[in-house]
């Protein structure tokens, strides 16, 4: 749900996996067969999951990071794991690069360089996001949705950031 100033987008987890079915369809209908699904660690994993199952496809790992400041809201410098977990070896073919939103950009034209510079064994590349901001920089391949207010997106799951362990255990006591 879009607040009324278009600052603030809050999604159910059914909202969530409706998106992720969504980018599934628009990949499938684009006839592009792909060999691999790159996600990027963390805001891609849960998409690349689902992704990975529906095509039945290998599921490889890559992680970033550059949101830390104020409880993950402010970007800072963008940091890309040297190494790719995968089940297979060395990644390579067709691969499929999945996020879950292009914002700024900058992450996605970064480890797509770095990919294409550094991974000649893959052959073509291809980026599916949930969301692209009408801010970003980079346009993937697949989107499910453009948010031209470039709104803050408030993911289902975000609750746990700020749970902690502790926490945890007091909800869970009897």
């Amino acid at each position: 749900m879009l607040t009324e100033d278009g600052k603030h987008l809050y999604v159910s987890y059914d909202e969530y996996h409706n998106l992720i079915e969504k980018l599934a369809i628009k990949v499938h209908q684009s006839g592009w067969e792909f060999d691999t699904i790159l996600c990027l660690a963390r805001g891609g994993m849960r998409p690349g999951d689902v992704l990975s199952r529906i095509f039945d496809k290998p599921l490889a790992i890559m992680s970033t990071s550059s949101y830390r400041a104020d409880a993950g809201t402010v970007q800072g410098h963008l940091d890309i794991a040297r190494f790719i977990t995968t089940p297979k070896g060395e990644i390579a073919g067709k691969v499929l690069l999945v996020d879950d939103l292009a914002d700024s950009g900058h992450t996605l034209h970064a480890v797509m360089d770095m990919l294409r510079n550094n991974y000649k064994p893959i052959t073509e590349l291809r980026s599916a996001v949930l969301w692209t901001k009408a801010l970003s920089t980079f346009t993937p391949d697949y989107s499910v949705e453009y948010l031209a207010t470039n709104p803050w997106i408030h993911q289902p799951f975000e609750g746990y950031d700020s749970l902690g362990a502790e926490k945890l255990l007091e909800k869970w006591s009897v």
